[in-house]
Parts: C-alpha cells; sequence; structure tokens
C-alpha cells in the first residue's frame, strides 16, 4: 500500500465514521478558546471545562485578566495541571493581547507564537478551530496516532508530524483532519491499551499490523491445564 493510499483509505473512513469532529473545549470567543486551550496543556479537556465557566465570570475580557491579581488567577485555576506557570502564562498572553493587538487575537502564527503560554500546537488550535485556517495542531495524540496508523514514519518531533500530515491531506479538510486523530487518540487508539476490537482502520493500520504478527508468531502454552494462546 502507497502513502496515498493508506492516507486516502484513512480519510475516508474518518470522514464516514465522524463526519461531525470539532474541539471539546467549551468557549465562546477567541479569547476564551485561547485560554481554555493555554490551560488544556497536559490536563484534561473535561478538567478545563469545569474550570473555565467561573473563570470568565471573573475575567470575561483580555482587558480584565491583564489586570488580574495572579493569586485570584490561581485561586481559580488551581485544579489543573501546573496552576503557579499557567497563572503566569494567562496575566501575560492577556496583557499582550490588550498592549500589541487592542484585545484581539491576531490571526497568524509569527504574531500568535510571541504569546506567553502559546507555542506552534497552540497556535495552530486557535487557527484551524477561531480561523478555519489549514493549521495542523499535532499534539501528543495527533502524533502517537499519526505513526501508529502509519501516516507518518519515523517522526522524531511534532513538527515534522505536522509537516508530514500537512503534505498529504487535503488544505480543505486539515482543521478537521486535526480533530479526527485527537479523537481517534483519546477514545480509541488510546496511548497504554488501544482498542483495537473498535477500529476501523485496523486493516490498513500498521500498528495492528504488527501486533497481530508478534501474536500469531508467540508459541502457544498451558495455561491452568488449558491450551491458550498468549
Amino acid at each position: 500500500m502507497t502513502i496515498s493510499e493508506r492516507y486516502r483509505i484513512a480519510l475516508d473512513r474518518f470522514e464516514q465514521e465522524m463526519p461531525v469532529a470539532e474541539t471539546e473545549l467549551h468557549y465562546g470567543s477567541p479569547y476564551e478558546l485561547l485560554v481554555a486551550v493555554i490551560l488544556s496543556a497536559q490536563c484534561t479537556d473535561k478538567r478545563v471545562n469545569i474550570v473555565t465557566p467561573p473563570f470568565f465570570e471573573v475575567f470575561p475580557t483580555p482587558q480584565s485578566l491583564a489586570k488580574a491579581d495572579p493569586d485570584r488567577v490561581f485561586e481559580l485555576i488551581k485544579s489543573v495541571t501546573f496552576p503557579n506557570n499557567k497563572t503566569k502564562s494567562l496575566i501575560g498572553m492577556a496583557r499582550r493581547l490588550v498592549e500589541e493587538y487592542g484585545g484581539e487575537v491576531p490571526s497568524d502564527i509569527d504574531a500568535l507564537t510571541t504569546l506567553p503560554g502559546v507555542g506552534r500546537k497552540t497556535a495552530n488550535v486557535i487557527l484551524a478551530v477561531v480561523f478555519g485556517k489549514a493549521a495542523m495542531a499535532v499534539d501528543t495524540h495527533v502524533f502517537r496516532v499519526s505513526e501508529r496508523i502509519g501516516l507518518t514514519t519515523g517522526s522524531r518531533n511534532p513538527l515534522q508530524t505536522e509537516k508530514a500530515l500537512v503534505e498529504h491531506i487535503p488544505e480543505a479538510i486539515i482543521p478537521k483532519a486535526h480533530h479526527w486523530l485527537i479523537l481517534h487518540g483519546r477514545y480509541v487508539c488510546k496511548a497504554r491499551k488501544p482498542m483495537c476490537e473498535s477500529c476501523f482502520l485496523t486493516d490498513i493500520c500498521r500498528y495492528y499490523a504488527t501486533a497481530s504478527a508478534n501474536a500469531d508468531a508467540m508459541p502457544e502454552r498451558k495455561v491452568g491445564g488449558n491450551r491458550k494462546k498468549r
């Protein structure tokens, strides 16, 4: 199977199985999504969605957050991972938005990545979700799933994965494909125990082919008096 065929089949299957694929973070404005994505680093979307409603009641705009007392911000986000660092990032991000961009979230990656707490992944999420741009944000799910399926081969870092995916995925569906890969990694192709029995990609999946071959190669042994395969 060529890489082009693998991509074509995978994308067609994702479209059939997940015609609607979007972020699970709750937000009502570009500013709110930016806050939510910063908070979501190494934290679950579920936890972030619990934290953000009361947060936005207190800090509904970049202007209000830019003037925030760090202790108040920390108190509101202390249940997420790394609350100290994220407190500094959120206030710094808001101040820069107000001072440099008039309180508006910029729509290009170079400007976004100048904001405290915003790396390439976060910037690509904003570009794809808010502005509908052909940006591929590579988190741990996207990195893992792409390698397992065989959409990428031997990528050493997220940027390599991003470049490979953008090269092969039609520009119009890159934002949606980003969510396909995230959701597949979150609910099916899990890190520790992938649910291959529930997957619609096993016939083209490099990981499944290797795992099946290794399982078939294992000798039978007696377990509790019965002949079973490991």
